[in-house]
């Protein structure tokens, strides 16, 4: 075989190949994409359940949106359908197939979009967001930080005190272990289900829920910070 048809026909396989994966890649999102979902902006303070459906409808595929998304979060009016786009991406869509809003993968089971002039949204499994979820009203409070020996070392609480969107004060307690006062966290915030601590000058401690439901700082450590409630 000539050398230029080879090229002509490995090409073409190749061609076929990738569209077939692509096709099959899809497919796959599609199928796992099949469920409840909860659309909420970045911070969690407004939500909306979503179940996305295999039926095929007109454009797209079959959605239903809880009673009360509109009132949480409006632009959800026009979305009637959902769609898959290129290989990652999901569309929830008006009835004309247009965009509403597009979300892709950012961490395994989470989806990120953003619409101009309003912020980012998320997307995440509905029994997923809601084992992780902990509203202002459970976080508010008193809290303990102990060392990996289960050695209290500090006291602060969280307070409801808006001191930038989304971001609420924090106050240390007297008599707080010098790696907790240097740090000296001034607000805190529920991001993506972490509870960040940051201090003055912008460093952030991240914490995640545990099994105790108790918060143990991220990256995890053999002698490790935790929050736990007084």
């Amino acid at each position: 075989m000539r050398a230029w048809l080879r090229g002509v026909v490995v090409l073409t396989l190749w061609t076929v190949f990738g569209s077939a994966v692509q096709a099959q890649d899809t497919r796959s999102l599609a199928q796992d994409m099949v469920g409840q979902w909860e659309l909420a902006t970045a911070e969690r303070n407004k939500t909306c359940v979503v179940t996305l459906k295999g039926d095929p409808i007109a454009g797209g595929m079959k959605l239903e949106l809880e009673k009360g998304c509109v009132a949480a979060l409006p632009f959800t009016k026009d979305i009637v359908a959902w769609s898959i786009k290129g290989l990652d991406i999901v569309r929830l869509q008006d009835a004309k197939g247009q965009s509403i809003i597009d979300v892709t993968e950012v961490e395994s089971g989470i989806f990120e979009g953003q619409r101009s002039g309003e912020g980012v949204y998320l997307l995440q499994n509905l029994a997923a967001a809601r084992a992780l979820s902990k509203s202002m009203d459970q976080m508010i409070g008193d809290w303990s930080v102990v060392r990996g020996n289960d050695r209290a070392i500090c006291s602060l609480t969280l307070t409801n005190t808006e001191t930038a969107p989304d971001n609420y004060a924090v106050y240390l307690k007297p008599r707080c272990d010098p790696i907790v006062a240097g740090f000296g966290p001034v607000t805190w915030r529920l991001e993506r289900g972490e509870l960040q601590l940051t201090s003055a000058k912008g460093e952030v401690w991240r914490f995640e829920a545990d099994d105790n439901a108790q918060w143990r700082r991220v990256p995890d450590s053999a002698d490790p910070f935790i929050l736990t409630r007084q």
